[in-house]
């Protein structure tokens, strides 16, 4: 038997969240505002405290290549989280407080999918 972080460790689950919706650069931002969404975020990755894996990137150009071979224009994805969590039902509760859903108009979603190991 391993130590019981090591073990819970195993347990876990890991999970990606897909930020999807509109998100204003952070080059269109005055410094204050700036200031305000990286206090924000930095006090939601507080709150997730060892559940975060990864805390992300948002994305920037992008590209989509299909299987005929043709490209396209690439989804509204706009940046990606890691946690890990028990299940998906965990995973979910830790989105409460993320300041990328604070807006309440419904244009922005965070889609949840567990990371399988391979």
């Amino acid at each position: 038997m391993g130590t019981p972080v090591l073990e819970r460790a195993i347990d876990m689950a890991k999970f990606i969240y897909l930020y999807r919706g509109p998100a204003t650069p952070m080059s269109d931002l005055t410094p204050e505002q700036g200031a305000e969404r990286m206090a924000a975020f930095g006090a939601w990755m507080e709150k997730a405290g060892a559940a975060l894996v990864d805390g992300g990137s948002p994305f920037g150009s992008s590209a989509s290549v299909r299987d005929d071979g043709t490209e396209g224009t690439a989804g509204d994805l706009t940046g990606y989280t890691i946690v890990e969590a028990d299940d998906l039902a965990a995973a979910k509760a830790l989105t409460d407080g993320l300041p990328f859903l604070s807006n309440s108009d419904g244009k922005c979603a965070v889609e949840i999918f567990e990371l399988l190991p391979m």
